[in-house]
């Protein structure tokens, strides 16, 4: 006596509803991956290409009271806005923080600004730039 086989006869039903199924949940992750990375194409490109203020401290010199911070910007030149600079203290305390704001029309900006602190700074931080 021969076993009879429990598997049906290969193309004469069509496909089976486990393979439409594997067929419908590839093509909804194929369409739900190309939306996540225009997504993230889209939020990258909007970082990157839309900053208009971008700058860096080149040096400061600290006193008692103050700290002279130089600051190099590069922005488009009709671009307006201000950067954050603040100076913490040897033990991590916060001192100073202001807003400069750079409305000249030119790419590049080396200023030297100074950063009033209630008492000694050692640093001299970037924390950054916004346009209007």
């Amino acid at each position: 006596m021969s076993t009879a086989s429990t598997r049906l006869p290969e193309g004469r039903y069509g496909r089976s509803s486990d393979e439409r199924a594997d067929r419908k949940l590839k093509i909804a992750g194929a369409v739900l991956g190309v939306l996540v990375l225009a997504l993230v194409g889209y939020f990258a490109y909007h970082y990157v290409a839309k900053s208009e203020i971008s700058a860096q401290v080149v040096s400061f010199q600290t006193s008692d009271d103050a700290v002279k911070i130089h600051l190099e910007v590069h922005k488009d030149p009709d671009a307006r806005g201000y950067c954050t600079l603040r100076s913490q203290a040897e033990d991590g305390d916060e001192v100073g923080r202001a807003d400069f704001r750079f409305d000249q029309h030119a790419k590049q900006i080396d200023q030297v600004v100074t950063l009033r602190t209630t008492a000694r700074g050692t640093t001299g931080e970037l924390l950054g730039c916004h346009a209007d």
